[in-house]
């Protein structure tokens, strides 16, 4: 016959086996959540603030915090040479390092008041940077973007956006002429390997001088200018 003790511990045996069920149930359900989030997906889209400056397809990186796309008074890559000057992204996409993690570029360039969306999906990564840049397709290398914008707190549905500066490569001298710019102002010449020297760092933009200031080489107008920021960006992480 079993004693009052006996059954006393017979039941707090099963009542352990049962907390340890439920401790190892609370961790496999932990772990199934956390395995369930292998991949993360952002959708960035630009907007086009002026009104007379076309952008270039915009080329998109994600990226670790070790990567920088440019940093202010030092000379560009090749590839952002190349973008800020003709507007060809491909480059400067290539450039890739071991701490890139995807890039991706639009197709076509996008005019005043109109928008351009890329969506990127990667593995599930920690400490999650953006750099972006675009061309404004009417001058002689300006472009404007971002460089090692940290979105890795975004959760699921959340957003954030920056109204960017406008940069000067400093790879060619501003003329505005017919000849050296590639926009439809002036369908002129896009990237070129010479550099101008005594420039050759990444400032911010002064902004373009045009005809209507007296620069009578210019092929650009009053149009042609831009207040402060040149785009809006706007990056989402929707999955």
């Amino acid at each position: 016959m079993k004693t009052n003790k006996s059954i006393a511990i017979i039941g707090s045996l099963v009542a352990l086996l049962g907390l340890n069920a439920c401790s190892d149930s609370d961790d496999d359900d932990t772990d199934n959540v956390m395995n369930s989030v292998t991949e993360q997906t952002y959708r960035i889209t630009v907007s086009n603030l002026t009104n007379g400056q076309p952008l270039t397809p915009i080329g998109v990186i994600l990226h670790t915090p070790e990567f920088s796309a440019w940093e202010t008074v030092e000379p560009v890559s090749t590839g952002l040479e190349m973008l800020a000057e003709s507007g060809d992204p491909s480059q400067f996409l290539s450039e890739s390092e071991t701490e890139v993690i995807a890039t991706a570029s639009g197709a076509t360039p996008f005019g005043p008041g109109s928008q351009q969306t890329i969506s990127i999906t990667i593995e599930a990564t920690e400490n999650l940077q953006l750099s972006l840049a675009t061309m404004l397709a009417n001058t002689n290398d300006a472009f404007t973007g971002i460089t090692n914008w940290d979105i890795s707190d975004l959760d699921v549905d959340d957003s954030k956006s920056v109204m960017p500066h406008v940069y000067d490569a400093g790879t060619e001298a501003n003329t505005e002429t017919a000849t050296t710019m590639p926009g439809p102002a002036a369908n002129g010449e896009g990237f070129n390997t010479d550099r101008t020297e005594d420039i050759d760092k990444v400032t911010i933009h002064p902004g373009v001088v045009t005809t209507d200031d007296g620069l009578t080489a210019s092929a650009l107008n009053e149009s042609h200018r831009w207040l402060g920021s040149a785009a809006k960006i706007v990056i989402t992480r929707t999955q």
